[in-house]
């Protein structure tokens, strides 16, 4: 284990119950690793295309440089390579790793990651970028750093002016609670916001750490005032150590459920799952569309209330219009077939609070399902 006195100092009470102390202090339960748990469950391994550079998808590649961490969460899934031996990229390396991209002009976004770039020192990370950015085909690169959040006096005013030399260049961090949003972190980000280096988040849903909707809405509101983008939303992934940190998938659609609503699009990150074997992501969403016809689609709305949404006409010369529902009651297949807007009872101009809703929308469903 390591840990910056920074963010140790965040640490409230030197047990289970807080978060930053979970998140960072080794637990006799990571010991209990049921089969389904892996060394490296996402293949990257299998992927790398030469040493240090995993080539999954089409038009982007991720490169490692480093196996070195401010600090290392309990949660990382690269525990197999991060901390055992702290070491950078080769110059013959990084050679490889460019040979290989100017080979593949198909790659037009390169993902440095590792271990924490940003632990590298300026010049060493400068000289890495640089390789990167004289391949022509290369059009963006990416950093991932969890620095602001365990170390952000690493991000220095040389710092940022180095990296503003290579743009277009964005950054993704990694902050999974509130409590991790601190003046420092709100300095460090500022600084590289400053710089012209749009900023991401990309949160991994932890048990006993972020795994409630109230604490996710608080994150993505204190990220937003930094000017960081809340991202993703990743299911734990299925590293060797991590089975009390996993939530059910539901619990993430729970909690995306609860964001749709209370929340600005521009605070609301993509619920995902990084599937095993090399799978890549996969978003997770609750089910909005309740039921299709080739005239209108029930759709259903944050509150539980469903509406008819009118498909195009595509053959206008010959279709006839629905006649409008009449009589006391509306049913299902009024709103399915046009004839009615929405089903009654659902109220969306109310303001229900969560339980209420959750019952409106049980509700609701069940009568759809007759």
């Amino acid at each position: 284990m390591a840990v910056t006195p920074y963010y140790a100092s965040l640490i409230r009470q030197a047990d289970d119950r807080d978060p930053i102390f979970r998140m960072s202090v080794p637990v006799v339960q990571e010991l209990r690793d049921p089969p389904h748990l892996h060394d490296d469950p996402l293949g990257e391994e299998h992927d790398m295309a030469v040493p240090g550079l995993v080539h999954r998808y089409g038009d982007r590649a991720l490169l490692l440089v480093t196996t070195t961490c401010a600090a290392y969460c309990r949660h990382c899934t690269r525990k197999r390579v991060a901390g055992w031996r702290e070491a950078a990229i080769t110059s013959a390396g990084l050679r490889r790793a460019v040979s290989y991209l100017h080979e593949h002009p198909e790659v037009k976004d390169v993902i440095i990651s590792g271990g924490d770039p940003l632990t590298l020192a300026t010049d060493v990370l400068r000289r890495v970028l640089a390789a990167v950015r004289e391949v022509p085909s290369v059009e963006i690169i990416r950093i991932g750093t969890r620095v602001p959040v365990t170390l952000p006096f690493r991000v220095t005013d040389e710092l940022t002016a180095m990296l503003r030399e290579f743009h277009p260049l964005w950054i993704n961090t990694h902050f999974n609670h509130p409590r991790e949003i601190t003046p420092e972190a709100r300095e460090a980000c500022g600084r590289l916001a400053d710089a012209g280096i749009p900023l991401g988040n990309q949160t991994v849903l932890l048990r006993g750490i972020n795994d409630d909707p109230r604490v996710i809405e608080e994150l993505c509101r204190g990220l937003l005032r930094m000017r960081v983008r809340p991202y993703y939303l990743f299911q734990c992934d299925l590293v060797r150590g991590v089975e009390h940190f996993r939530t059910p998938l539901a619990k993430g659609i729970e909690i995306m459920e609860y964001l749709r609503g209370r929340l600005s699009g521009l605070g609301i990150p993509s619920f995902v799952v990084d599937a095993p074997h090399g799978g890549g992501k996969i978003p997770l969403l609750p089910n909005y569309v309740v039921s299709t016809s080739p005239t209108h689609t029930v759709l259903r709305n944050y509150k539980g209330a469903m509406v008819s949404y009118p498909e195009p006409n595509l053959h206008a010369a010959t279709a006839t219009a629905s006649p409008p529902a009449t009589g006391a009651e509306t049913t299902v297949w009024d709103v399915a077939t046009g004839r009615a807007v929405r089903l009654p009872g659902a109220a969306p101009e109310e303001s229900l609070d969560n339980h209420d809703r959750a019952d409106a929308v049980s509700a609701a469903c069940a009568a759809f399902l007759g």
